[in-house]
């Protein structure tokens, strides 16, 4: 069938597990979207801005746990199993077991026992609490680790989506029940005693910020069962259902290397990926101290030059105890909250395109090979460029219509973040699948290098920007917008120069850009209109629905989508002749 519809079979596949992977991170960001506005709605920018700050310190620890090792085992893996190599595959998955419990059991305590330190620096003590509750899920996401890369690399995406649902449904479910306990806990101690947890206040607000850092340490261990489950998952179903190699694969497959060679070649492979997150991890975090500590520098010389750029915004009792960078950095998460709903999902695009580049370069097929790298392309900028460009344009509409009119002053100071954020986030979401793609053809170093690069241009950026009192928080999206537009340019021209292959830019950013523009001004204009008659909520989802209408439309009058496309869906077949005969697609 595939040869009569003329599919690549790489390129099929790469869509397969994109549409298992794409279907439960929705349902996974649909998730922690709820958990994050709940969440936002109890606590506030103070209370988002620990949880933030918490997730700061873990990811880099995590990065260097894992170090790569993911990646690389998707990419050996699926090389093996290209080459029918299944004895190798097994020795791969046997030699991942006891590096990932070294590794998470290490971070682990380097988490726990490098808190102090952490806080300290960052001048942020209610985030202890928080760090200490999430520290396990270092442990228990490496033990996952052993399975997801092993089973991408056979391009079954199942365990990954189904593990990733089970966290999300943890910390959704547990995380706010734990949440909410602690804070009527707390309040009902103080009302009664005066006190929280055995300690005095002399007010409510100060009584309540207290409460807030137990709080979000109580929605985190939600996240940490989450992951305990998550692997419990993975184990049970590698137990009963095993990895689809048979008996009969193993006995005709060629003698399997020896361990060393094969963790030689594991190094080899992961190093430079795992270097090259650890940069971006480390990074992330060094940007997300930097920003509190300019903030905070910028509030004890000239508080009131940025006091004047958001007026009454900023709590009074926050400016008094010296909370406002920390407010502000809450504030700026808000948009980071929307932007990695977008990147989330281009993940899944550079997850399932890994193996499947990597079969077809390893196959040494340049026409199986031009059509992968198109079609995740073409992918992800039909997806980045309207998404981007509509939170550009609705910036304040949607932050208004994700969380509760209890954080008003919040979603202000976070819409005019989530305008820079969403231009830049066409680069950010753009950058993975163009990195993971680098992987797929051997070229493991690239990304390492173009995220140091790009790191060291948007921390410098940030330093000099976040520092200007006008700017502040502002600055940090304009720094991660020059990044990520240099890592994705200079990654595209290596990947046509390594695998000589010219790409149809045309199809791939000139038409789906056509339609995201058409897709923001409609989406703009009608919300406009709309919200002088209708509830602005209600103005909100239709001009969004409106935009991506005209999106759709505008694609198909441009010839952006093909018939290839339409035929790697479910009943892509059927769906293909019906826009065929109504000469929508060619």
């Amino acid at each position: 069938m595939k040869e009569q519809l003329n599919v690549p079979e790489q390129s099929s596949s790469f869509i397969k597990g994109t549409l298992v992977l794409g279907m439960s991170m929705v349902v996974v960001k649909i998730i922690g979207m709820i958990y994050k506005i709940l969440l936002a709605s109890i606590f506030g920018g103070l209370g988002n801005g620990i949880f933030n700050v918490t997730y700061e310190l873990y990811n880099p620890l995590f990065t260097l746990a894992t170090a790569g090792f993911p990646i690389a085992i998707s990419r050996l893996v699926a090389e093996g199993m290209a080459c029918k190599r299944y004895r190798d595959v097994r020795k791969i998955h046997q030699i991942s077991i006891p590096f990932f419990v070294t590794t998470g059991v290490f971070c682990f305590l380097l988490m726990v026992f490098g808190c102090s330190v952490y806080v300290r620096i960052i001048n942020a003590p209610d985030a202890r609490f928080s760090i200490y509750c999430l520290s396990p899920t270092i442990l228990f996401g490496c033990l996952m680790s052993i399975y997801r890369g092993y089973y991408e690399g056979m391009q079954n995406m199942v365990p990954t989506a189904v593990s990733e649902i089970i966290e999300a449904s943890c910390k959704l479910i547990i995380g706010l029940s734990l949440a909410y306990l602690t804070i009527s806990y707390g309040q009902n101690q103080y009302n009664s005693y005066g006190k929280v947890f055995g300690k005095a206040f002399d007010n409510e607000a100060e009584a309540t910020n207290y409460i807030i850092s137990y709080a979000v340490g109580a929605a985190i261990i939600g996240i940490t069962l989450g992951s305990v489950f998550g692997f419990l998952y993975l184990l049970i179903r590698h137990k009963i259902k095993g990895d689809g190699i048979t008996r009969r694969d193993l006995y005709f497959a060629p003698r399997a290397a020896t361990g060393k060679h094969t963790m030689r070649k594991l190094y080899k492979t992961a190093l430079p990926i795992g270097l090259g997150a650890i940069i971006m991890s480390v990074a992330g975090t060094v940007d997300a101290s930097l920003i509190n500590i300019r903030i905070k520098s910028v509030m004890e010389t000239v508080p009131d030059k940025l006091l004047e750029v958001y007026g009454s915004l900023v709590p009074y009792d926050l400016v008094q105890t010296g909370k406002t960078h920390i407010y502000l950095y809450g504030c700026y998460s808000y948009a980071l909250t929307i932007m990695m709903l977008i990147t989330a999902i281009t993940q899944v695009f550079g997850q399932s395109a890994l193996p499947s580049v990597t079969r077809a370069y390893t196959a040494g097929n340049k026409r199986m090979l031009k059509n992968s790298i198109e079609s995740v392309m073409r992918l992800t900028t039909m997806f980045t460029f309207p998404a981007g460009l509509g939170l550009c344009v609705l910036s304040k509409p949607i932050l208004s219509l994700l969380y509760s009119s209890a954080v008003s002053n919040e979603i202000e100071i976070a819409s005019r973040v989530l305008q820079i954020m969403g231009i830049a986030v066409i680069f950010i979401a753009t950058s993975t699948p163009l990195c993971s793609m680098l992987q797929a053809i051997g070229r493991v170093d690239l990304p390492l290098k173009l995220y140091g690069i790009g790191m060291v241009i948007k921390i410098t950026l940030n330093y000099i920007l976040v520092g200007i009192p006008f700017i502040n928080i502002q600055g940090a999206s304009t720094g991660s917008l020059v990044c990520y537009a240099f890592v994705c340019f200079v990654a595209v021209y290596f990947i046509c120069k390594e695998t000589k292959i010219s790409l149809n830019f045309v199809t791939i950013v000139i038409k789906p850009l056509i339609g995201a523009i058409c897709c923001a001004v409609t989406a703009l204009l009608s919300n406009k209109l709309l919200d002088m008659i209708i509830p602005s909520k209600l103005s909100t989802i239709l001009a969004i629905v409106l935009g991506a209408t005209v999106y759709i439309i505008v694609l198909f009058l441009c010839k952006g989508i093909r018939k290839r496309d339409i035929l790697m869906l479910p009943k892509g077949n059927k769906i293909a002749k019906v826009l065929a005969k109504r000469g929508l697609i060619r």
